[in-house]
């Protein structure tokens, strides 16, 4: 194992499928020679050249069109949106296209593209540049939606999200990317679809996305000094959803608190709940708790701080449920 950041695990895996499948590339705004806004592509220029790293126009239907008509063609294109709230501008290529040509083509064309996109609060950057719409996508079939929480997470999804052949929407947390954890040296991916249970335990199950699985995992570190016990779990792929994991811990806690960025209504929170509430019901022995942004623009500065829920919120949240 080596230490390595959230960044750089996003770099290596890119690096390593480029240097695996010579038809997988890279394109998006200042990727290229820049290294990206945010430094993600640094070098892949240099070592894998023009042709493969492509910088692209100030249009984010452009990038997503050359995607899907290159994945269309047998390409595995890997873009990225600079911001996800510019996301919404190419929507159409998104929901319309690229979600639905391998089904109405009957499964004869693939689309292997990923749509990496920065996401989330943490830069204070007001409420054009911090939005978390990941359930936007949840509801489109015909994508899978990836929000990895390490940089272990990170890297193994991302190698498996090129190497599938249908479009991944992979959303990377920016106030995540200088956090450190452990990345086996050897090759190695994970599977989409698949939860992950970062910390055991029996009192209740904290269901949280993105770097809020960081302030879970502080406050069942703060609570466990009190003998409350919390399992955290990490969806980690949000579609296809590992539902199996989150109902076999309910079903052992009876309790459950969901924390995420997105607003309340329709949050992937929501449709959690739902499948609790339709597959786990009488196994709870108190209502389920959702702490998400409030159903607000995310405001510029320092006030941004105040909304995101974290560790103090979810542990009233857990005392609240238990007493």
């Amino acid at each position: 194992m080596k230490s390595l950041n959230f960044r750089w695990a996003i770099n290596e895996a890119l690096k390593e499928e480029m240097e695996r499948n010579e038809r997988v590339f890279v394109a998006g705004e200042d990727v290229g020679k820049p290294g990206g806004p945010f430094a993600l592509t640094k070098g892949l220029y240099e070592k894998f050249g023009e042709w493969r790293v492509k910088d692209t126009p100030l249009s984010e239907e452009a990038i997503i069109g050359l995607a899907v008509g290159a994945a269309a063609a047998g390409y595995r294109p890997v873009v990225e949106i600079m911001f996800m709230d510019f996301i919404t501008i190419a929507m159409e290529q998104i929901c319309n296209q690229a979600a639905k040509l391998r089904y109405l083509y009957g499964g004869k064309v693939s689309l292997p593209l990923v749509i990496r996109t920065l996401f989330g609060t943490g830069l204070r950057a007001g409420g054009h540049h911090s939005q978390s719409l990941e359930s936007w996508f949840v509801h489109i079939p015909g994508l899978k939606v990836v929000m990895p929480s390490t940089p272990y997470d990170a890297k193994g999804l991302l190698k498996s999200a090129i190497r599938d052949d249908n479009p991944v929407i992979f959303l990377e947390h920016k106030d995540l990317l200088r956090i450190k954890g452990n990345v086996p040296e050897e090759e190695f991916t994970i599977p989409l679809g698949v939860a992950d249970v970062k910390r055991s335990g029996d009192d209740l199950t904290v269901v949280a996305t993105g770097k809020l699985v960081h302030a879970a995992l502080e406050a069942a570190e703060e609570l466990a000094k009190g003998d409350i016990d919390l399992e955290v779990i990490d969806p980690r792929t949000l579609s296809p959803l590992d539902k199996d994991t989150i109902l076999n811990s309910v079903k052992k806690t009876s309790r459950l608190v969901i924390v995420h960025e997105g607003t309340k209504p329709c949050g992937i929170g929501a449709e959690i709940s739902a499948i609790v509430a339709e597959e786990a019901l009488d196994f709870l022995d108190a209502p389920v708790k959702r702490l998400t942004f409030p159903f607000m623009p995310i405001p510029f500065g320092p006030l941004e701080d105040k909304l995101v829920p974290g560790k103090n919120e979810i542990i009233e949240a857990v005392k609240e449920i238990l007493t």
